[in-house]
């Protein structure tokens, strides 16, 4: 690199850096997230030309809860599920929204992992880390869980795979396949855009969470690693702010 380089004096790219990010910030009205992004992106210039990372700190990002359905979302998505003709695909919902599992560990249910017992049940989770967990079957869960058992007795491969969830050609329900249901389920409760697995994970995490579950109870039950994740879901989000401000009165 010459002398004539301006990247080269690294006091003045530093410079540079924060002065841009201010420029981000305050001129162009810049969320965080984008400023976060910009600055990653300059970091990975610097990177390429061997000039090391920018010193420039990241935007404070706002601390909201993990995104999750409202009241009336949950209630569309459970009549979406509810009219649908697939006993497989109710049971799938249901593992990710009554058991908050991830797409991948509901794919990789066995049969053997929903023990199911005359008025109870409960579903063996293999988790992130090899981590096995085990959650009650809610009773709705358990009711689709059994009509899904019966009829896949009769699927193509029944008995050449252990998996819960089969596809059409009898192997196990892949992670793509599983995310195509939700998707399917998704457009019939007119909410496409707005519900995938993991939102349906968070959904069954801040429903316990805001109904007064134990966080350590909960952490549990969704496999989290560090209680600081499962605290997430005691953060406001945009609804909580909006009532905070009804309680300012007015002057009628």
């Amino acid at each position: 690199m010459g002398d004539g380089d301006p990247l080269a004096d690294a006091g003045a790219r530093d410079w540079a850096v924060r002065d841009y990010r201010s420029h981000l910030q305050a001129v162009a009205k810049a969320a965080p997230g984008t400023v976060n992004s910009a600055l990653a992106a300059i970091d990975d210039f610097y990177a390429r030309r061997g000039l090391g990372r920018a010193n420039a700190e990241r935007a404070d990002l706002p601390a909201q809860a993990p995104r999750a359905l409202d009241k009336r979302a949950v209630l569309r998505w459970l009549r979406a599920v509810e009219a649908h003709l697939s006993p497989r695909d109710r049971a799938l919902a249901g593992v990710l929204f009554y058991a908050g599992a991830r797409i991948s560990e509901a794919v990789g249910l066995d049969v053997d992992d929903a023990r199911l017992s005359a008025r109870k049940g409960v579903l063996r989770i293999l988790g992130k880390g090899e981590k096995v967990r085990e959650v009650p079957i809610h009773p709705q869960l358990r009711r689709d869980l059994t009509l899904w058992l019966e009829e896949r007795s009769n699927w193509p491969g029944a008995n050449a795979t252990p998996a819960l969830f089969l596809n059409q050609r009898g192997g196990r329900l892949s992670v793509r396949g599983a995310s195509d249901v939700v998707a399917a389920l998704a457009d019939a409760a007119s909410q496409e855009d707005e519900t995938t697995a993991h939102v349906l994970r968070h959904t069954f995490g801040t429903t316990l969470v805001r109904g007064g579950a134990d966080l350590v109870l909960v952490a549990e039950l969704m496999g989290h690693a560090r209680l600081e994740t499962t605290r997430a879901y005691t953060r406001p989000t945009a609804e909580d702010r909006a009532k905070a401000l009804d309680l300012l009165p007015v002057d009628r």
